[in-house]
Protein backbone atom coordinates (compact mmCIF):
# COMPACT_ATOMS: atom_id res chain seq x y z
CA UNK A 1 0.00 0.00 0.00
CA UNK A 2 2.98 2.53 0.78
CA UNK A 3 4.64 1.88 -2.72
CA UNK A 4 0.68 2.59 -4.23
CA UNK A 5 0.91 5.85 -1.73
CA UNK A 6 4.65 7.15 -3.69
CA UNK A 7 3.73 6.03 -6.97
CA UNK A 8 0.82 7.49 -7.01
CA UNK A 9 2.10 10.96 -5.97
CA UNK A 10 4.93 10.73 -8.36
CA UNK A 11 2.86 9.52 -11.17
CA UNK A 12 0.51 12.35 -10.42
CA UNK A 13 3.16 14.95 -10.75
CA UNK A 14 4.83 13.23 -13.90
CA UNK A 15 1.73 13.83 -15.71
CA UNK A 16 1.39 17.30 -14.93
CA UNK A 17 4.96 18.01 -15.82
CA UNK A 18 4.63 15.91 -19.25
CA UNK A 19 1.45 17.37 -20.32
CA UNK A 20 3.81 20.73 -20.95
CA UNK A 21 6.45 18.89 -22.50
CA UNK A 22 4.46 16.05 -24.85
CA UNK A 23 1.25 17.71 -25.51
CA UNK A 24 2.58 20.68 -27.15
CA UNK A 25 2.64 20.65 -31.13
CA UNK A 26 6.00 20.25 -32.70
CA UNK A 27 7.16 21.03 -36.03
CA UNK A 28 10.27 19.55 -37.58
CA UNK A 29 11.96 21.51 -40.11
CA UNK A 30 9.96 20.71 -43.44
CA UNK A 31 6.96 21.34 -41.40
CA UNK A 32 8.33 24.89 -40.45
CA UNK A 33 9.20 25.72 -43.69
CA UNK A 34 5.98 24.82 -45.39
CA UNK A 35 4.27 27.02 -42.56
CA UNK A 36 7.23 29.55 -43.62
CA UNK A 37 5.39 29.37 -47.24
CA UNK A 38 2.38 29.45 -46.16
CA UNK A 39 2.92 32.84 -44.50
CA UNK A 40 4.56 34.37 -47.36
CA UNK A 41 1.50 33.42 -48.98
CA UNK A 42 -1.37 34.35 -46.49
CA UNK A 43 1.15 38.03 -46.27
CA UNK A 44 1.40 38.22 -49.93
CA UNK A 45 -2.34 38.41 -50.50
CA UNK A 46 -3.42 40.22 -47.51
CA UNK A 47 -1.04 42.97 -49.06
CA UNK A 48 -3.11 42.32 -51.88
CA UNK A 49 -6.53 42.39 -50.48
CA UNK A 50 -5.09 46.15 -48.68
CA UNK A 51 -3.86 47.62 -52.15
CA UNK A 52 -7.52 46.61 -53.84
CA UNK A 53 -9.34 48.53 -51.09
CA UNK A 54 -12.95 48.24 -51.65
CA UNK A 55 -14.55 52.12 -51.35
CA UNK A 56 -18.04 51.64 -51.27
CA UNK A 57 -19.24 49.16 -53.48
CA UNK A 58 -16.65 49.86 -56.62
CA UNK A 59 -13.10 47.97 -55.87
CA UNK A 60 -9.80 50.02 -55.96
CA UNK A 61 -6.86 48.77 -58.33
CA UNK A 62 -3.38 48.57 -57.23
CA UNK A 63 -2.38 51.38 -59.60
CA UNK A 64 -5.19 53.64 -58.08
CA UNK A 65 -3.62 53.24 -54.61
CA UNK A 66 -0.30 54.47 -55.55
CA UNK A 67 1.48 57.90 -54.39
CA UNK A 68 1.00 60.44 -56.13
CA UNK A 69 4.60 61.07 -55.92
CA UNK A 70 6.12 58.90 -57.76
CA UNK A 71 9.67 59.83 -57.35
CA UNK A 72 9.59 58.54 -53.78
CA UNK A 73 11.80 54.90 -52.74
CA UNK A 74 10.92 52.75 -50.33
CA UNK A 75 13.07 53.95 -46.89
CA UNK A 76 13.66 52.60 -43.84
CA UNK A 77 13.52 54.79 -40.28
CA UNK A 78 15.65 53.45 -37.35
CA UNK A 79 14.83 54.89 -33.46
CA UNK A 80 16.59 53.17 -31.04
CA UNK A 81 16.82 53.90 -27.17
CA UNK A 82 17.73 52.19 -24.18
CA UNK A 83 15.39 49.34 -24.02
CA UNK A 84 14.59 48.97 -27.79
CA UNK A 85 15.10 49.12 -31.43
CA UNK A 86 12.69 49.98 -33.73
CA UNK A 87 12.73 50.06 -37.83
CA UNK A 88 10.18 51.68 -39.82
CA UNK A 89 9.20 51.35 -43.67
CA UNK A 90 7.81 54.34 -45.47
CA UNK A 91 6.18 51.99 -47.55
CA UNK A 92 2.81 51.13 -45.78
CA UNK A 93 3.88 53.46 -43.21
CA UNK A 94 4.71 50.30 -41.00
CA UNK A 95 6.84 48.45 -38.64
CA UNK A 96 9.37 46.13 -40.43
CA UNK A 97 11.42 45.54 -37.18
CA UNK A 98 11.21 45.87 -33.43
CA UNK A 99 14.02 44.74 -31.06
CA UNK A 100 13.60 44.39 -27.58
CA UNK A 101 16.88 45.16 -25.58
CA UNK A 102 17.30 42.24 -23.04
CA UNK A 103 19.69 42.05 -19.74
CA UNK A 104 22.71 40.52 -21.56
CA UNK A 105 22.61 42.96 -24.51
CA UNK A 106 21.15 40.88 -27.10
CA UNK A 107 18.25 41.54 -28.86
CA UNK A 108 14.51 40.19 -29.67
CA UNK A 109 12.53 40.71 -32.55
CA UNK A 110 9.61 40.55 -31.41
CA UNK A 111 8.26 41.16 -35.68
CA UNK A 112 8.55 37.33 -36.98
CA UNK A 113 9.78 37.48 -40.83
CA UNK A 114 6.83 36.30 -41.90
CA UNK A 115 4.79 38.97 -40.20
CA UNK A 116 6.98 41.71 -41.67
CA UNK A 117 5.83 44.50 -41.67
CA UNK A 118 3.18 44.91 -38.95
CA UNK A 119 0.46 47.71 -38.41
CA UNK A 120 0.74 48.98 -41.84
CA UNK A 121 -2.23 50.83 -43.65
CA UNK A 122 -1.93 50.43 -47.22
CA UNK A 123 1.47 47.94 -47.27
CA UNK A 124 1.82 48.92 -51.47
CA UNK A 125 1.87 52.27 -50.83
CA UNK A 126 4.79 54.69 -50.50
CA UNK A 127 4.51 57.72 -47.84
CA UNK A 128 6.42 60.41 -47.65
CA UNK A 129 8.26 61.26 -45.02
CA UNK A 130 7.27 64.42 -43.27
CA UNK A 131 8.76 64.83 -39.65
CA UNK A 132 11.46 62.37 -37.67
CA UNK A 133 12.81 62.90 -34.86
CA UNK A 134 14.49 60.30 -32.03
CA UNK A 135 10.79 60.45 -30.71
CA UNK A 136 8.38 60.85 -33.65
CA UNK A 137 7.98 59.74 -36.71
CA UNK A 138 4.95 61.02 -39.42
CA UNK A 139 4.39 59.80 -42.97
CA UNK A 140 1.62 60.69 -45.02
CA UNK A 141 0.00 59.38 -48.19
CA UNK A 142 -2.06 61.34 -50.86
CA UNK A 143 -4.37 58.68 -53.15
CA UNK A 144 -5.16 59.59 -56.43
CA UNK A 145 -8.92 59.18 -55.09
CA UNK A 146 -8.49 62.15 -52.90
CA UNK A 147 -8.17 61.04 -49.91
CA UNK A 148 -5.19 61.56 -47.41
CA UNK A 149 -4.03 59.79 -44.70
CA UNK A 150 -1.59 60.91 -42.12
CA UNK A 151 0.39 58.28 -39.82
CA UNK A 152 2.02 59.85 -36.82
CA UNK A 153 3.96 57.49 -34.33
CA UNK A 154 4.78 59.46 -31.07
CA UNK A 155 7.41 57.09 -29.38
CA UNK A 156 8.56 56.81 -25.72
CA UNK A 157 11.68 56.04 -24.11
CA UNK A 158 10.33 52.75 -22.42
CA UNK A 159 7.39 50.41 -23.84
CA UNK A 160 4.26 52.20 -24.16
CA UNK A 161 3.84 54.79 -27.48
CA UNK A 162 1.36 56.05 -29.29
CA UNK A 163 -0.31 56.19 -32.44
CA UNK A 164 -2.30 58.37 -34.33
CA UNK A 165 -4.49 58.11 -37.79
CA UNK A 166 -5.58 61.18 -39.85
CA UNK A 167 -7.80 60.51 -42.63
CA UNK A 168 -9.34 63.47 -44.78
CA UNK A 169 -11.15 63.95 -48.03
CA UNK A 170 -9.63 66.22 -50.39
CA UNK A 171 -13.03 66.67 -52.30
CA UNK A 172 -16.73 66.66 -51.57
CA UNK A 173 -16.71 63.24 -53.84
CA UNK A 174 -14.04 61.86 -52.31
CA UNK A 175 -14.79 58.15 -50.62
CA UNK A 176 -12.62 57.28 -47.76
CA UNK A 177 -10.67 53.44 -47.56
CA UNK A 178 -11.44 51.25 -44.62
CA UNK A 179 -8.72 51.72 -41.84
CA UNK A 180 -7.35 47.83 -40.50
CA UNK A 181 -4.28 47.65 -39.21
CA UNK A 182 -2.56 43.72 -38.09
CA UNK A 183 0.29 42.22 -36.34
CA UNK A 184 1.26 39.15 -37.21
CA UNK A 185 0.59 36.22 -37.97
CA UNK A 186 2.69 35.55 -34.54
CA UNK A 187 5.01 37.59 -32.02
CA UNK A 188 8.75 37.26 -31.80
CA UNK A 189 10.58 35.15 -29.13
CA UNK A 190 14.24 34.37 -28.93
CA UNK A 191 15.87 31.33 -30.12
CA UNK A 192 15.12 29.23 -26.97
CA UNK A 193 11.64 29.56 -26.76
CA UNK A 194 10.77 28.86 -30.58
CA UNK A 195 10.32 25.54 -30.00
CA UNK A 196 6.88 26.13 -28.04
CA UNK A 197 6.19 29.34 -29.69
CA UNK A 198 3.52 28.66 -32.15
CA UNK A 199 1.31 26.83 -29.41
CA UNK A 200 1.77 29.53 -26.70
CA UNK A 201 1.22 32.22 -29.11
CA UNK A 202 -2.74 33.47 -28.48
CA UNK A 203 -5.13 36.78 -29.67
CA UNK A 204 -6.38 38.24 -26.15
CA UNK A 205 -8.89 41.61 -24.94
CA UNK A 206 -9.08 43.07 -21.72
CA UNK A 207 -12.99 43.38 -20.86
CA UNK A 208 -14.60 46.57 -20.61
CA UNK A 209 -17.11 45.03 -18.55
CA UNK A 210 -17.09 45.01 -14.49
CA UNK A 211 -15.11 43.10 -12.99
CA UNK A 212 -12.91 43.32 -15.91
CA UNK A 213 -11.15 40.02 -17.23
CA UNK A 214 -9.01 39.02 -19.40
CA UNK A 215 -10.16 36.96 -22.97
CA UNK A 216 -9.21 34.93 -25.35
CA UNK A 217 -10.62 35.88 -28.59
CA UNK A 218 -11.21 33.17 -30.73
CA UNK A 219 -12.83 34.73 -33.75
CA UNK A 220 -12.34 37.10 -36.66
CA UNK A 221 -15.85 39.34 -35.88
CA UNK A 222 -16.04 40.82 -32.26
CA UNK A 223 -17.00 44.34 -31.31
CA UNK A 224 -13.94 46.44 -30.25
CA UNK A 225 -16.05 48.25 -27.35
CA UNK A 226 -16.20 45.36 -25.60
CA UNK A 227 -12.61 45.58 -24.65
CA UNK A 228 -10.25 48.43 -22.83
CA UNK A 229 -6.92 46.99 -24.85
CA UNK A 230 -6.68 43.57 -27.35
CA UNK A 231 -3.19 41.96 -27.96
CA UNK A 232 -0.97 39.13 -29.64
CA UNK A 233 1.55 37.59 -26.65
CA UNK A 234 3.56 34.52 -25.84
CA UNK A 235 5.70 33.37 -22.84
CA UNK A 236 7.40 36.28 -22.30
CA UNK A 237 6.64 39.00 -24.70
CA UNK A 238 3.43 41.41 -25.19
CA UNK A 239 1.74 43.79 -28.23
CA UNK A 240 -0.90 45.73 -27.15
CA UNK A 241 -3.41 47.93 -28.57
CA UNK A 242 -5.21 50.84 -26.43
CA UNK A 243 -7.79 52.50 -28.16
CA UNK A 244 -7.91 56.09 -26.53
CA UNK A 245 -12.01 55.75 -27.79
CA UNK A 246 -13.03 52.85 -28.65
CA UNK A 247 -15.97 53.59 -30.49
CA UNK A 248 -14.08 54.88 -33.44
CA UNK A 249 -12.82 51.47 -34.00
CA UNK A 250 -15.21 48.91 -35.17
CA UNK A 251 -13.93 45.11 -34.87
CA UNK A 252 -11.38 42.80 -33.48
CA UNK A 253 -10.36 39.63 -34.74
CA UNK A 254 -8.41 36.28 -34.56
CA UNK A 255 -7.09 34.88 -37.97
CA UNK A 256 -5.28 31.46 -37.94
CA UNK A 257 -5.12 29.04 -40.83
CA UNK A 258 -4.37 25.99 -38.97
CA UNK A 259 -2.74 24.49 -35.79
CA UNK A 260 0.66 24.52 -37.10
CA UNK A 261 0.16 28.50 -37.72
CA UNK A 262 0.08 31.25 -34.98
CA UNK A 263 -2.16 33.57 -35.11
CA UNK A 264 -2.89 37.04 -36.38
CA UNK A 265 -4.55 40.21 -34.45
CA UNK A 266 -6.50 42.04 -36.53
CA UNK A 267 -7.88 45.76 -35.92
CA UNK A 268 -9.91 47.51 -37.67
CA UNK A 269 -11.41 51.59 -37.32
CA UNK A 270 -15.01 53.14 -38.11
CA UNK A 271 -14.71 54.98 -40.88
CA UNK A 272 -17.35 57.24 -41.33
CA UNK A 273 -18.33 58.62 -45.07
CA UNK A 274 -19.88 61.98 -44.58
CA UNK A 275 -17.31 63.11 -42.24
CA UNK A 276 -14.19 65.26 -44.67
CA UNK A 277 -11.65 64.62 -41.62
CA UNK A 278 -11.31 61.73 -38.70
CA UNK A 279 -8.56 60.84 -36.28
CA UNK A 280 -8.53 57.47 -34.92
CA UNK A 281 -5.65 57.61 -32.09
CA UNK A 282 -4.34 55.04 -29.73
CA UNK A 283 -1.44 53.47 -28.09
CA UNK A 284 0.46 50.47 -28.40
CA UNK A 285 2.87 48.33 -25.77
CA UNK A 286 5.40 46.09 -27.21
CA UNK A 287 7.76 44.84 -24.61
CA UNK A 288 8.21 42.14 -22.29
CA UNK A 289 5.50 40.67 -19.73
CA UNK A 290 7.54 41.73 -16.59
CA UNK A 291 4.26 40.92 -14.20
CA UNK A 292 5.92 43.39 -11.16
CA UNK A 293 6.40 46.26 -14.41
CA UNK A 294 3.44 45.71 -15.95
CA UNK A 295 1.28 46.77 -12.76
CA UNK A 296 2.69 49.82 -12.68
CA UNK A 297 0.70 50.96 -15.85
CA UNK A 298 -2.88 49.84 -14.01
CA UNK A 299 -4.18 49.20 -17.24
CA UNK A 300 -4.79 45.10 -16.58
CA UNK A 301 -1.32 44.37 -18.65
CA UNK A 302 -0.27 42.11 -16.06
CA UNK A 303 -3.44 39.66 -16.28
CA UNK A 304 -1.35 38.70 -19.42
CA UNK A 305 0.79 37.06 -17.23
CA UNK A 306 -0.49 33.23 -16.87
CA UNK A 307 -0.18 31.53 -13.68
CA UNK A 308 -2.38 28.78 -14.92
CA UNK A 309 -5.50 27.37 -12.90
CA UNK A 310 -3.82 28.38 -9.60
CA UNK A 311 -3.50 32.08 -10.10
CA UNK A 312 -3.98 32.80 -6.54
CA UNK A 313 -0.98 31.01 -5.46
CA UNK A 314 0.61 31.88 -8.30
CA UNK A 315 0.52 35.85 -7.38
CA UNK A 316 1.48 34.90 -4.64
CA UNK A 317 4.66 33.33 -5.40
CA UNK A 318 5.62 35.46 -7.46
CA UNK A 319 5.33 38.81 -4.69
CA UNK A 320 7.29 36.32 -2.25
CA UNK A 321 9.80 35.94 -5.41
CA UNK A 322 10.13 39.83 -5.83
CA UNK A 323 10.61 40.79 -2.19
CA UNK A 324 13.28 37.75 -1.69
CA UNK A 325 15.33 39.32 -4.70
CA UNK A 326 15.10 42.87 -2.92
CA UNK A 327 16.86 41.43 0.16
CA UNK A 328 19.19 38.83 -1.91
CA UNK A 329 19.56 40.43 -5.48
CA UNK A 330 19.80 37.22 -6.98
CA UNK A 331 16.76 35.12 -8.08
CA UNK A 332 18.63 31.84 -7.52
CA UNK A 333 18.60 32.47 -3.93
CA UNK A 334 15.70 34.25 -3.59
CA UNK A 335 14.08 30.50 -5.01
CA UNK A 336 15.86 28.87 -2.57
CA UNK A 337 14.66 30.82 0.58
CA UNK A 338 11.09 30.68 -0.90
CA UNK A 339 11.29 26.84 -1.02
CA UNK A 340 12.72 26.74 2.19
CA UNK A 341 9.96 28.84 3.59
CA UNK A 342 6.62 26.74 1.84
CA UNK A 343 8.56 24.24 3.13
CA UNK A 344 8.21 25.26 6.75
CA UNK A 345 4.78 26.03 5.96
CA UNK A 346 3.45 22.79 5.11
CA UNK A 347 5.69 21.50 7.37
CA UNK A 348 2.50 20.14 9.57
CA UNK A 349 1.40 18.47 6.48
CA UNK A 350 4.70 16.96 5.64
CA UNK A 351 5.30 15.66 9.12
CA UNK A 352 1.67 13.70 8.86
CA UNK A 353 2.79 12.00 5.27
CA UNK A 354 6.15 10.65 6.45
CA UNK A 355 5.15 9.34 9.84
CA UNK A 356 2.63 7.72 7.95
CA UNK A 357 5.58 6.73 5.73
CA UNK A 358 7.27 4.84 8.85
CA UNK A 359 4.44 3.00 10.20
CA UNK A 360 3.75 1.55 7.11
CA UNK A 361 7.55 0.58 7.01
CA UNK A 362 7.49 -0.47 10.05
CA UNK A 363 4.89 -3.40 9.47
CA UNK A 364 6.15 -4.16 6.18
CA UNK A 365 7.25 -7.78 7.65
CA UNK A 366 3.79 -8.22 9.46
CA UNK A 367 1.58 -7.31 6.03
CA UNK A 368 4.09 -9.85 3.67
CA UNK A 369 3.05 -12.51 6.51
CA UNK A 370 -0.37 -11.86 5.94
CA UNK A 371 -0.40 -11.70 2.74
CA UNK A 372 1.64 -14.87 2.11
CA UNK A 373 -0.56 -16.71 4.62
CA UNK A 374 -4.17 -15.33 2.89
CA UNK A 375 -3.20 -15.36 -0.72
CA UNK A 376 -5.95 -17.58 -1.53
CA UNK A 377 -8.68 -15.96 0.63
CA UNK A 378 -9.18 -12.51 -0.49
CA UNK A 379 -11.72 -11.82 1.71
CA UNK A 380 -9.74 -12.75 4.63
CA UNK A 381 -6.70 -11.20 3.43
CA UNK A 382 -8.50 -7.48 3.41
CA UNK A 383 -10.09 -8.34 6.84
CA UNK A 384 -6.32 -8.57 8.49
CA UNK A 385 -4.98 -6.02 6.76
CA UNK A 386 -7.76 -3.75 8.23
CA UNK A 387 -6.98 -5.32 11.62
CA UNK A 388 -3.36 -4.75 10.85
CA UNK A 389 -3.94 -1.22 10.46
CA UNK A 390 -6.12 -0.75 13.07
CA UNK A 391 -3.60 -2.54 15.60
CA UNK A 392 -0.72 -0.22 15.29
CA UNK A 393 -2.51 2.97 14.34
CA UNK A 394 -1.23 3.45 10.74
CA UNK A 395 -3.21 5.14 7.90
CA UNK A 396 -2.71 3.35 4.64
CA UNK A 397 -3.91 6.83 2.62
CA UNK A 398 -1.53 9.36 5.47
CA UNK A 399 1.38 9.62 3.01
CA UNK A 400 -1.07 10.36 0.15
CA UNK A 401 -3.53 13.13 1.26
CA UNK A 402 -0.83 15.40 2.83
CA UNK A 403 1.43 15.15 -0.44
CA UNK A 404 -2.05 15.46 -2.69
CA UNK A 405 -3.07 18.81 -1.49
CA UNK A 406 0.70 20.22 -2.16
CA UNK A 407 0.33 19.58 -5.88
CA UNK A 408 -1.49 22.55 -6.27
CA UNK A 409 1.60 24.62 -4.60
CA UNK A 410 4.39 23.01 -6.48
CA UNK A 411 1.61 23.57 -9.87
CA UNK A 412 1.62 27.05 -9.04
CA UNK A 413 4.97 27.25 -8.66
CA UNK A 414 5.91 25.45 -11.78
CA UNK A 415 4.09 27.88 -13.87
CA UNK A 416 5.22 30.77 -11.92
CA UNK A 417 9.04 30.03 -12.63
CA UNK A 418 8.63 28.66 -16.31
CA UNK A 419 6.50 31.90 -17.11
CA UNK A 420 8.74 34.99 -15.05
CA UNK A 421 10.02 36.90 -17.97
CA UNK A 422 11.91 38.63 -14.76
CA UNK A 423 14.66 35.33 -14.80
CA UNK A 424 15.62 35.67 -18.24
CA UNK A 425 19.70 35.75 -17.99
CA UNK A 426 19.05 36.39 -14.44
CA UNK A 427 22.44 34.15 -12.76
CA UNK A 428 22.87 32.15 -9.79
CA UNK A 429 25.88 31.01 -9.39
CA UNK A 430 29.31 29.60 -11.19
CA UNK A 431 27.68 27.71 -14.74
CA UNK A 432 24.24 28.66 -14.02
CA UNK A 433 24.09 32.06 -16.17
CA UNK A 434 20.39 32.23 -16.69
CA UNK A 435 17.55 30.71 -14.41
CA UNK A 436 14.83 30.92 -17.18
CA UNK A 437 17.37 27.83 -19.55
CA UNK A 438 18.52 25.05 -18.83
CA UNK A 439 21.66 25.13 -16.98
CA UNK A 440 24.65 23.98 -19.71
CA UNK A 441 27.89 23.37 -18.02
CA UNK A 442 29.44 22.14 -21.94
CA UNK A 443 28.04 20.71 -25.25
CA UNK A 444 29.30 17.31 -26.75
CA UNK A 445 28.41 18.10 -30.49
CA UNK A 446 24.86 18.81 -30.20
CA UNK A 447 23.98 17.82 -26.49
CA UNK A 448 23.82 20.00 -23.56
CA UNK A 449 25.61 18.47 -20.51
CA UNK A 450 23.15 19.75 -17.21
CA UNK A 451 24.85 19.70 -14.21
CA UNK A 452 21.51 20.44 -11.71
CA UNK A 453 18.87 17.74 -13.38
CA UNK A 454 21.82 15.03 -12.69
CA UNK A 455 22.14 16.33 -8.67
CA UNK A 456 18.60 16.44 -8.63
CA UNK A 457 17.70 12.89 -10.07
CA UNK A 458 20.74 12.08 -7.41
CA UNK A 459 19.02 13.51 -4.24
CA UNK A 460 15.53 12.16 -5.37
CA UNK A 461 17.56 8.75 -5.86
CA UNK A 462 18.60 9.18 -1.97
CA UNK A 463 15.28 10.62 -1.18
CA UNK A 464 13.47 7.11 -2.71
CA UNK A 465 15.78 5.50 -0.43
CA UNK A 466 14.49 6.80 2.58
CA UNK A 467 10.76 6.65 1.69
CA UNK A 468 10.64 3.08 0.23
CA UNK A 469 8.81 1.03 2.56
CA UNK A 470 8.67 -2.52 0.61
CA UNK A 471 10.87 -5.37 0.34
CA UNK A 472 9.71 -6.23 -2.88
CA UNK A 473 12.51 -6.24 -5.37
CA UNK A 474 9.97 -5.06 -8.58
CA UNK A 475 8.95 -2.54 -6.94
CA UNK A 476 12.21 -1.11 -6.03
CA UNK A 477 13.17 -1.67 -8.86
CA UNK A 478 10.05 0.72 -10.28
CA UNK A 479 10.62 3.65 -7.25
CA UNK A 480 14.45 3.98 -7.83
CA UNK A 481 13.29 3.97 -11.83
CA UNK A 482 11.78 7.22 -10.67
CA UNK A 483 14.44 9.69 -10.12
CA UNK A 484 15.54 8.92 -13.93
CA UNK A 485 12.08 9.77 -14.84
CA UNK A 486 12.63 13.02 -13.21
CA UNK A 487 15.92 13.58 -14.07
CA UNK A 488 15.27 13.10 -18.15
CA UNK A 489 11.84 15.31 -17.31
CA UNK A 490 13.42 18.17 -15.85
CA UNK A 491 16.64 17.89 -18.51
CA UNK A 492 15.34 20.97 -20.51
CA UNK A 493 13.61 22.55 -17.89
CA UNK A 494 14.68 26.28 -17.00
CA UNK A 495 17.32 26.24 -14.31
CA UNK A 496 14.52 28.23 -11.76
CA UNK A 497 12.71 25.13 -11.75
CA UNK A 498 15.09 22.84 -11.49
CA UNK A 499 16.26 24.47 -8.64
CA UNK A 500 13.04 25.00 -6.90
CA UNK A 501 12.70 21.14 -7.44
CA UNK A 502 16.28 19.87 -5.90
CA UNK A 503 15.65 22.41 -2.84
CA UNK A 504 12.60 21.15 -2.38
CA UNK A 505 13.94 16.97 -2.60
CA UNK A 506 16.98 18.63 0.07
CA UNK A 507 14.61 19.96 2.36
CA UNK A 508 12.80 16.68 2.35
CA UNK A 509 15.57 14.45 2.92
CA UNK A 510 16.02 16.09 6.38
CA UNK A 511 12.55 16.01 7.61
CA UNK A 512 12.42 12.61 6.66
CA UNK A 513 15.59 11.59 8.46
CA UNK A 514 14.34 13.83 11.53
CA UNK A 515 10.66 12.02 11.32
CA UNK A 516 12.37 8.25 10.69
CA UNK A 517 14.89 8.95 13.82
CA UNK A 518 12.05 10.55 16.08
CA UNK A 519 9.77 7.42 15.21
CA UNK A 520 12.43 4.41 15.84
CA UNK A 521 13.11 6.39 19.07
CA UNK A 522 9.48 6.26 20.08
CA UNK A 523 9.28 3.19 19.00
CA UNK A 524 12.53 1.64 20.93
CA UNK A 525 10.94 3.49 24.23
CA UNK A 526 7.76 1.41 23.96
CA UNK A 527 9.41 -2.05 23.14
CA UNK A 528 11.47 -1.23 26.58
CA UNK A 529 9.00 -0.09 28.76
CA UNK A 530 6.59 -3.40 27.29
CA UNK A 531 9.80 -5.72 28.53
CA UNK A 532 10.04 -3.44 31.91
Amino acid sequence: MQSNTVKFVLFSTIFLLAWYLYFQPKQDAQQQMLQQQQQQTVTQSQETSSQQTTIGNEPVSKQEVVSNIQNIKEEEITIETDKYKAVFSNKGAAIKHWYIKEQNNTFVDLVLPEASPVLANFPGSVYEIVEKTDSKLVLSHTSMQNWKITKTFDLSQDYLHAMEIKLEKLSEDAKLPEIEFNWGPGLGTDDKELKENVSVTRVVGYTSTKPAKLEKIKTESNPAQLYKWVAIDNRYFLAALIPDNSLNYSNVGMVKQNKRMPPVLMFSAKVKQEEAVQNFSLKFFVGPKSYSYLKTFNMGFEKAVDFGFFGILGKLATSALFALYGITNNYGWAIIIMTIIIQILVLPLTLKSFKAMAGMKKIQPIMKDIQTKYKNDPKRLQVEMMNLYKTHKVNPFGGCLPMLLQLPIFWALFQTLRNAYELRYSPWILWVKDLSASDSLFYMGSISFNMLPLIMGFIMFLQQRLTTATSDPTQRKMMYIMPIIFTLMFWGFPSGLVLYWLTNSVVSIFVQIFVLRRYEKNSSGVKNAKRA
